[in-house]
């Protein structure tokens, strides 16, 4: 009995190099999003910049000028923490179609091992059955294994998905005191 004919094993080879390809591609279209994000970070930083420079060369006095850097604070901060969400979304959508992959294929072997177990027992000899009901338990140990892992890893993500969103909701609320702060001191100092 032989496992796979060459039709079956160039067939798999195909799948296997297209799967490959695939994940290459969405790898680029996940970094290309990150370049395009810096790219557009780059610019808009870079025109923010010569607006600020302009706004502290026009500043007339110590009171205006504290205002000014007051004012700037909160925006920068927002902004670092936008930059932030933006690079989480974009891994974990690269991060996801990657998972979406690994599942299928995990579904896919799981189906042909399931398959060549009982196309085993069918043509076994007598006398074989511990055997096969060994390689049977073997293999559900494994999806039980994979299940638990796959739960615990989804919930791990949920987890720190949860914590990120509440760090960032944290520091823009401490960015925005950080502001009125400054603001409430430069109103002092004059």
């Amino acid at each position: 009995m032989t496992l796979l004919t060459p039709e079956q094993f160039a067939a798999a080879q195909k799948a296997n190099f297209d799967t490959l390809f695939g994940l290459t591609t969405k790898a680029f279209e996940g970094l290309e999003k990150l370049v395009e994000l810096n790219l557009q970070v780059v610019k808009s930083t870079l025109a923010e910049s010569q607006e600020n420079t302009q706004r502290a060369l026009s500043v007339k006095d110590a009171q205006e000028l504290l205002a000014l850097q007051a004012n700037l604070a909160q925006p920068v901060a927002e902004k670092a923490l936008s930059y932030g969400r933006h690079v989480y979304e974009i891994v974990s959508a690269t991060h996801g179609e990657f998972t979406r992959v690994a599942e299928a294929q995990f579904e896919e072997q799981n189906r042909k091992v399931q398959s060549l177990v009982e196309n085993v027992a069918k043509n076994a000899p007598a006398g074989s059955e511990t055997a096969v009901a060994v390689m049977k338990s073997a293999i559900t140990a494994a999806n039980t294994t994979y299940e638990t892992v796959h739960k615990a890893t989804k919930q791990a993500v949920e987890i720190a998905e949860s914590n990120f969103n509440a760090a960032a909701t944290a520091a823009s609320k401490a960015a925005s005191q950080a502001a009125a702060q400054a603001s409430r001191s430069a109103k002092k100092a004059v």
